[in-house]
């Protein structure tokens, strides 16, 4: 029987769960706000799920991502009062705005940016420009026990009325899963690989990525990632101990802003002979500025361009509000020059 169910469990198709379809002072002047303690503030009982709920609902937020594929959804959660958002890479990956809104009934929105992670684990760290806001602390996966209860929250299947609650036990601390995901072009084979993933029969469902898995204490023990297609009651969560040092390290050494020119090139482009516009994201400093697909960028800030790689090169050695004029060419073959005005670039860590 044993063997005959880890046959059924080892062909099941795992899915990830991500997605259901300004600028912000990184200065280090200012003192660094310290994470919550892990003690939870409040005692366990038969009522624990609903306390659990109570404390960590406010500290979830909904995490939306706007990219040329169009829009996804999933979940985060705050670590730090002054706007530190934990999240998976998935969730924000080739976005060109991302947004956080709160779990409140009438919901608080902010621009976001990526300010570190690792794409590889599956890991991003955004921050937001607010302050003496709720947050969870951050436990121990270490400590979990085989069958210990669970909760998970998170925005699944992108359903109106908020966040959703699902409860479940911890089945297994070892699973090693490989999860498909042909837009992480750093992942060999478009491959994504977990391993020592938490597996829980609490629901995850699509939406739900980047959210919080929490004991009975209200602490974060995993970060809701994948589930197994169509078997019921498998889902995953990212251990907490190993994503605690790549979200102290963002959090504490955030990545400087980056510009963003809000378009998507064409790699193909002959070289020598600028960098072919393949797209323009809708509300971006160059769909302001008239710039279409077709254009081929030959002149960036006085500068030629010869090739995609380096108009990349020009658009990160300035600054998000920085006026440039763009030369072109037109898909007609007439010539124009456009000045736009950099933004901030959400996904800076890709």
């Amino acid at each position: 029987m044993k063997r005959a169910l880890l046959s059924i469990i080892a062909a099941t198709a795992i899915v990830l769960t991500a997605c259901t379809g300004g600028s912000t002072d990184t200065g280090t002047a200012e003192p660094q706000a310290v994470f919550p303690s892990g003690e939870p503030s409040f005692e366990t009982g038969q009522d624990a799920v609903v306390e659990v709920v109570e404390r960590v609902l406010p500290a979830v937020v909904n995490v939306v991502a706007e990219s040329s594929q169009g829009q996804g959804e999933g979940t985060g959660f705050i670590v730090r009062s002054d706007g530190i958002v934990v999240t998976n890479f998935h969730v924000v990956e080739g976005a060109s705005t991302v947004t956080v809104l709160t779990s409140d009934d009438d919901p608080v929105e902010y621009d976001a940016r990526v300010i570190g992670g690792d794409i590889q684990d599956d890991l991003a760290i955004l921050d937001i420009d607010a302050t003496d806001l709720p947050t969870v602390p951050l436990g121990r996966s270490a400590d979990l026990k085989l069958g210990q209860p669970v909760v998970a929250i998170g925005y699944a299947l992108g359903l109106a009325g908020g966040p959703s609650v699902t409860t479940g036990i911890v089945s297994s601390l070892t699973r090693r899963i490989t999860v498909q995901d042909a837009n992480c072009v750093e992942c060999q084979g478009g491959e994504r690989v977990y391993t020592d993933v938490i597996q829980t029969d609490a629901a995850i469902n699509p939406g739900n990525s980047g959210g919080p898995l929490v004991d009975l204490a209200g602490r974060v023990v995993g970060i809701n990632t994948a589930g197994a297609g169509s078997a019921e009651n498998i889902g995953f969560a990212i251990q907490i101990d190993s994503a605690k040092p790549i979200i102290e390290e963002a959090a504490n050494n955030p990545s400087a802003p980056v510009a963003f020119m809000g378009v998507q090139f064409d790699f193909a482009s002959p070289e020598g002979e600028g960098a072919l516009v393949a797209g323009v994201i809708e509300g971006g400093p160059a769909d302001d500025a008239g710039v279409l697909a077709g254009d081929v960028v030959v002149l960036f800030d006085g500068q030629l361009v010869s090739s995609t790689e380096q108009l990349g090169e020009l658009i990160r050695s300035h600054a998000p509000g920085d006026r440039v004029d763009v030369g072109l060419v037109r898909a007609d073959g007439s010539e124009e020059v456009v000045t736009l005005v950099l933004d901030l670039n959400p996904t800076a860590t890709t």
